[in-house]
This record gives C-alpha cells, structure tokens and sequence, in this order.
C-alpha cells in the first residue's frame, strides 16, 4: 500500500549567529513565506520565535567561534538544529554583496533544499577534552617560540651553542654561564635575556602540568579503549592517540578510505577530459590531527624493532589490535623503504605514509576487540 511521504519539516530557519546578535530567517515550505527577526544570543528568546513558527521546525547555523551551545540547546528542546560546515557552503560566484540577513536567508534556503553539510556536534565531556588537548598544543607553540626568542638574541650577540642537543641539562646550565658574560651587563640587553630565559621554565611547567591531565584523562574516560588500541602503532603514544580520539570523536561515521579526504590528506585534483592533474594535500579537515599523523608517520621510516614502551602499550590492548597494529607497522615501515628506494621526496612520501596511517588508526578505533 503506498503512503504519501511525510515531510520531516515546514520550516527552515537558517540562523547567522555572532557573539552579540543573532539574525534569524524562517522559510514556510508550503507558502514559501520568509519570517526574519534579528534577536539577542539569549537562548529563551530564539526558543520562543522559533516555537511560534509554523512547524516541525529545522534550524542551521554555520560552526564558528560561538561552539556548540546554541545546536546542544535546542536538539534538548526537541528542536532539530544542524551546524553546516562553513566550507561546504554553496555559494553563487557572482554574489558580491554580503550581510547578516543574506546569510541567513542563504541558510534557509540551502536547508529546504537539503543542501547543508552537517558536522558532527560534540558532546560536552568529548569538547571539554578537544579543549584540553588544543591547550596543549597551545602551549607548545608557546615553547618553541619562547626557544627561538632566546637563541636568536644570543645569535644576535654571536653566541652560539655547540655542546650537542639543545634544550637538555648541558644546555641549560650553558644558558646560565653565558648570562654571566660582560656583553650583558648592559641594562636592556641583560633585563630581555632573563625575561626570556624566565619564559622557558614557566611555560615546561604548563606543559608537564597539561600533560599529566591528558594521561590521567587518558586511562580513565570514554576514550580510553580507543587510546589503548591506537597506542599499538609505532609513533602512536598516549599524547597522540588521545588527540586523536577526542578531535575525531565518533570514528563510525567514517570508512578507512574517507578518513584520509577528512583529515586533508588527498592530493588536490584539476581534471578535465582526458587530462588529469593532481597538486599538493587539500589540508581540509582537523589541522591538529592531520600535524599528529605526519608527525607519527616519521617514525614508520626506521627498521621496525619494539622498544619497551610500545612493548608495554601493546600489552594493554587486545590479541586482535595488537595484531592489527603488528601488521600495520611491518606494512607502513615496507612503504617507506619502496619510496626511499624510489628515492622519493621524503616530506611527500611521509605524506602518503600518514594518509594510510590514518587507515590503520580508523580500522583500530573501529575494531570489536
């Protein structure tokens, strides 16, 4: 017996969301009436416009600084809200002419249309540990630049270290002992070496403090069997595989071959006819994942031989992810050896080793063990 479809909704609003204001625009599609209405972020008053409108009721907003409050609100309203990712927008190439009200008409309309391509919205336990693990990386950059900032002002000075790996012991004792020297006896250059002296410790301290939150959080939270798993592959450590847990969050709604085109890792493609041309990554998709997997791919180009560590991660998981993880070092590590014999550019061959790493990761992540 045939049935008449049911439409999921009436109305589409689309929503241009700032910090301070929100400009609303409800598309009836029955009467193809526009409802706009520009309203303050309080979360009431969108509520209540919005139950006015004639329903069931569809809203999109794009993903921005604003986060994810606005979309967990309404869906525990029963209001179904979708965020759009903001660079899979259609957008026609001869609009110029850009405004609150255009956008969120635009938004209306692509979702009537079933033109919106939604993200997935974390929870509130996987954003606060996404959060965490940028900090993290914030800090990071924070060291590296606080390290630059010293050695080139002894650069400028025409000192030099030469007693082997900075940023060790010897290093450090080496910084103190040149803080003694009469070039900075002079006032203003000797106040700038200690404040950027002082920076380095200060900013280790965030980062072991930061660190040892994540490996706590690591071994006790809903990412824990996924870490466990990840941690089987080389170059996968705890910091790493709960990155990459938490930035990627449900891994099901992805395949081992999609997940290398979400992360950026697929060449950029221009063909036409019968030519084809392939250019560098599309660096689309979570930036801190993807530097997370070139970073361990590096480590697949060196003979695979365990070290205790990875000895230790292994024993943690289960017989089938060690397994998995076995084969996927040995496989990983015989790549790189047929790109070095090809002689292929490192940098573009650790590329292609991250984008299969990433394979190895989701079929990990995904695994019944």
């Amino acid at each position: 017996m045939w049935e008449a479809p049911v439409d999921r909704k009436r109305t589409s609003v689309g929503l241009d969301v700032h910090a301070r204001s929100v400009v609303a625009c409800g598309l009836d599609g029955v009467t193809g009436e526009l409802s706009e209405r520009r309203l303050t972020p309080d979360h009431a008053e969108l509520l209540g416009w919005l139950q006015a409108l004639p329903g069931p009721v569809e809203v999109v907003y794009e993903a921005g600084p604003t986060g994810f409050g606005l979309a967990r609100f309404l869906t525990g309203r029963g209001v179904r809200c979708r965020v759009a990712a903001p660079s899979r927008l259609q957008r026609p190439s001869g609009d110029r002419v850009k405004t609150d009200k255009r956008d969120a008409r635009h938004l209306a309309r692509l979702l009537h249309l079933e033109e919106i391509v939604s993200i997935a919205v974390p929870s509130v336990e996987q954003e606060a540990a996404r959060d965490l693990v940028r900090a993290r990386e914030d800090v990071r950059c924070d060291l590296m630049s606080a390290r630059h900032r010293l050695s080139k002002l002894l650069l400028r000075q025409g000192i030099v270290y030469y007693g082997g790996k900075p940023w060790t012991v010897n290093h450090d004792l080496w910084l103190r002992a040149r803080r003694r020297q009469p070039v900075f006896d002079q006032p203003g250059l000797g106040l700038a070496f200690d404040i950027a002296y002082d920076t380095m410790p200060a900013t280790v301290a965030r980062r072991d403090r930061l660190d040892t939150a994540i490996a706590e959080m690591a071994t006790e939270s809903e990412f824990t069997p996924v870490v466990t798993r990840l941690g089987c592959l080389r170059g996968v450590s705890t910091l790493t595989a709960f990155g990459l847990a938490v930035e990627i969050g449900d891994w099901q709604r992805l395949t081992g071959r999609s997940i290398g085109a979400y992360l950026g890792l697929v060449p950029t493609e221009s063909s036409s006819g019968a030519s084809r041309s392939q250019g560098s990554i599309t660096k689309t998709g979570n930036a801190h994942a993807r530097r997370l997997l070139i970073e361990a791919a590096w480590h697949h180009r060196r003979p695979s031989r365990p070290s205790v560590v990875l000895r230790r991660r292994q024993d943690k998981a289960g017989a089938a992810a060690r397994d998995r993880g076995e084969r996927a070092n040995r496989r990983l590590h015989a790549r790189w050896a047929r790109f070095d014999a090809r002689h292929k550019l490192p940098v573009v061959a650790n590329t292609a080793i991250a984008r299969e790493l990433a394979g190895w990761c989701w079929s990990l992540a995904v695994i019944d063990d």
